[in-house]
């Protein structure tokens, strides 16, 4: 590991996968992500959900005045559901509205009632989206309740994903937030030619974490997130693909803000909190195996090239000097989050 006071620059991050939400909770996390980010993928898992053209055009507005003295940028998506109309998808792709569509199973995670029942029924939405280059990004679980929760990424893998790579062999995929060995292997086999049609993010908790942290000693609400957090040896896959340098791997933080007294219920909410000091909780990772050499190309260039962005142009400093989280965060309803390492301490900071 590098000595304390060690100093990395690097061109300015983007979060390929991040929840906002909205009202309160928005106005909350999102200056934690403006800090640090020039650009987030926002999730489109609100209530209502951001289903078509007119109800991103309202989202955007919230995020407008929010980010008014920001030059941060949301990229909004769209919420895919079995009557999702091509037309009104393709023109939100078109006119900028939309950077990618999202595909949550029904029922596979927090908000994803209004999701897809069966692939089918959107075959011509994915056909279309093939064609003008629109991303699909994945949930990937599947949700059969005879299947065990530690072995839904994987069964969706074979049973919904690679069946679907053969049908849009061009389709722009995005795995979000892998958590098995299964994962990586399967995308680093979809790749290698010159043109990229399979990418992943990754968390920092998937790669700071394994499901002993969650289970052991005690339940750690604040860990419950979905996909859930897998054996060690998943997570070790996780990290030497986040190291590697390969370009289809790149930083998407999932972070995902619920109230207290939502996680820490009969029935707490899945998601972890780390907007809060996500780059830094990265570069522990990073720093840990000897590659913060590869943290920039994780970090701020494979997703912008993914998505065919430019890479930012400004940059950000990192120190390798601890801080201490604080316990909670409280938005301007009163209401209570508890981020990732509340009280503890993270090694690294922005300079």
């Amino acid at each position: 590991m590098t000595p304390a006071g060690t100093r990395i620059t690097l061109r300015r991050p983007d979060d390929w996968h991040a929840h906002f939400r909205s009202g309160a909770m928005l106005r909350l996390v999102a200056p934690h992500h403006t800090r640090v980010f020039g650009r987030a993928i926002a999730m489109p898992n609100l209530t209502p959900p951001v289903t078509d053209v007119v109800t991103a055009k309202e989202y955007q507005k919230e995020f407008d005045a929010v980010l008014s003295k920001s030059t941060f940028t949301p990229l909004l998506t769209c919420y895919l559901t079995d009557t999702t109309n091509a037309d009104d998808l393709a023109r939100g792709f078109e006119e900028k509205i939309f950077t990618a569509a999202k595909l949550y199973p029904a029922h596979a995670t927090t908000n994803s009632a209004h999701g897809v029942t069966d692939i089918k029924n959107i075959h011509g939405v994915l056909d279309r989206m093939q064609n003008i280059g629109m991303p699909l990004l994945i949930h990937g679980e599947v949700t059969d309740p005879s299947v065990d929760i530690f072995d839904r990424e994987k069964i969706f893998i074979e049973k919904i994903l690679a069946p679907m790579r053969r049908d849009f062999p061009e389709l722009k995929i995005v795995m979000e937030h892998i958590t098995t060995a299964d994962a990586v292997d399967f995308i680093d086999a979809q790749n290698g030619a010159p043109q990229i049609y399979m990418g992943a993010t990754i968390t920092a908790h998937h790669l700071l974490l394994n499901r002993n942290d969650m289970l052991v000693g005690g339940i750690r609400p604040h860990y419950y997130c979905l996909p859930i957090i897998k054996r060690s040896r998943h997570q070790t896959a996780l990290r030497a693909a986040a190291i590697s340098g390969r370009p289809w791997f790149f930083l998407g933080t999932d972070s995902a803000p619920h109230t207290r007294d939502n996680k820490e219920t009969a029935c707490g909410c899945a998601g972890v909190y780390t907007g809060h000091a996500a780059l830094e909780l990265y570069a522990e990772v990073f720093d840990s195996e000897g590659a913060l050499d590869q943290l920039e190309n994780f970090a701020s260039i494979n997703g912008a090239n993914f998505y065919g962005l430019p890479v930012n142009s400004d940059a950000i400093t990192l120190i390798k000097q601890p801080q201490i989280i604080p316990a909670e965060f409280i938005a301007d309803d009163g209401t209570k989050l508890i981020p990732f390492r509340a009280g503890e301490t993270v090694a690294w900071s922005i300079a």
